[in-house]
């Protein structure tokens, strides 16, 4: 079978939106000839041959006929998931999500990232069918699903306390959800071994949950969200009762998973670590809102307000006042007289207030002179601290702020406490905020 070329001409058009099935790998806009495929149960049904840098694959595709455009296209850019002007209120009065619009889409790995309170939780509990949302709609595959009952939402949860039956082998606790689907006895004995082999649990399963590690029933229950073959899965902060090197070594085994299945994952999770290596997108909630979604390279490089900037990862904040404005820059002027340059974020005016945020490893720290480059300050250095991989210090700029500064231990600086150091602001990394 030929490889289907983007742009080749074809008859009626139909834009369509992925099935569960579609191979990950392709991507964007596809235009196909229309004798590749041919319509079936009225004209919602497109029936493609897909080569797109994976195995030629015959993959249903669910769409509407859109006559006149003389082209059939599948556009891949459809969301799974929708929140429309999304409300919650438990008691009447307070919104703890006032007004919620968001877009999950096909296959991604999506994080709810927020401190305690901010309402991501309780977006997933929506999502999930456990709470109704008091106003807005819910929308899968364009389809309103706020009234549809968790069991017939095809979505695997995944929550910390694992919830594992404790009387029931491991492969009981995988077959659950195939049990109450009432799936053949053959074939449930199949998907429950190889639910258990995608979490490398094969060997285990006549054991019982308490004869298991953490990070073993932590599987175990992701095994079980999987088993059924979910339209998605859903994790309130599944790694959180783990100790430290396992929830690391977890972190990687479900990137690689969800890697390996394509299947869309939203994860709920206040560890900021957890959300970087694992998402492809985060999306940061306060107060109910979310105040910034994207990659997670450009939540951390280029944050859009301050509360991303401070919440996600580490940052020195300075506070001061905005001076000369220029060209997508403008000064922060500190309380001891000296300015610095950076990127002006969020368009402050001339003598607002603002704050400067950089992160620890972007600052330059010089020992010897202070550098010819401008954005430099003098400081003393306050602490010296050893992390393993690099050295963190602790300095105190002339109007008492701390600046904090991360060293490579390849650096053939010798920082001690009390001695001065001039540190230098690159500008495109000093971003100031209103």
């Amino acid at each position: 079978m030929r490889p289907i070329q983007s742009g080749e001409p074809g008859g009626d058009s139909i834009q369509a939106r992925r099935s569960p099935g579609y191979p990950t790998q392709a991507s964007g806009r596809y235009l196909f000839p229309r004798s590749s495929w041919h319509t079936g149960i009225g004209p919602s049904v497109v029936r493609a041959e897909i080569n797109e840098g994976v195995a030629a694959t015959r993959v249903l595709h669910r769409g509407r006929i859109t006559p006149g455009h003389g082209r059939l296209y599948l556009d891949n850019t459809q969301a799974l998931v929708t929140f429309v002007g999304v409300q919650k209120t438990y008691d009447g009065t307070t919104l703890v999500v006032p007004d919620l619009n968001l877009e999950i889409q096909r296959g991604e790995f999506l994080t709810l990232l927020g401190p305690s309170g901010s309402g991501k939780t309780t977006c997933l509990m929506m999502l999930a069918g456990f709470e109704s949302p008091t106003a807005g709609e819910i929308l899968l595959d364009g389809q309103p699903i706020s009234r549809t009952p968790p069991h017939k939402r095809n979505f695997g949860v995944v929550f910390q306390n694992y919830a594992l039956f404790p009387h029931l082998t491991i492969a009981e606790n995988v077959a659950y959800p195939l049990t109450v689907r009432k799936v053949a006895k053959d074939e449930c004995t199949r998907l429950v071994a190889r639910a258990l082999n995608m979490v490398r649990l094969e060997g285990l399963d006549a054991r019982y949950p308490g004869q298991l590690s953490g990070g073993q029933q932590q599987r175990v229950a992701l095994a079980r969200a999987l088993v059924f073959d979910p339209q998605l899965v859903l994790m309130d902060e599944p790694l959180g009762a783990l100790d430290k090197q396992l929830r690391e070594h977890m972190q990687i085994e479900l990137k690689e998973l969800h890697r390996k299945l394509g299947v869309t994952f939203v994860y709920v999770t206040h560890d900021q670590g957890e959300a970087l290596t694992m998402s492809d997108r985060v999306a940061v909630f306060n107060d109910g809102r979310i105040q910034m979604i994207d990659t997670v390279e450009k939540l951390y490089e280029t944050p859009s307000n301050r509360f991303v900037a401070g919440f996600v990862g580490d940052s020195t904040l300075l506070r001061g006042q905005c001076g000369t404005i220029s060209a997508g820059q403008c000064e922060i002027v500190l309380p001891s007289g000296e300015s610095l340059t950076g990127v002006n974020v969020n368009a402050a005016a001339s003598g607002a207030r603002v704050f400067g945020s950089i992160r620890p490893e972007r600052i330059e720290a010089h020992f010897d002179a202070a550098p010819a480059a401008g954005n430099v300050m003098s400081a003393i250095v306050k602490d010296v601290i050893y992390f393993g991989d690099h050295l963190r210090l602790r300095c105190t700029l002339p109007d008492e702020t701390e600046a904090k500064v991360r060293m490579a231990l390849t650096s053939n600086a010798q920082p001690q406490a009390g001695k001065p150091v001039w540190l230098r602001f690159p500008n495109p990394h000093l971003r100031i905020y209103t």
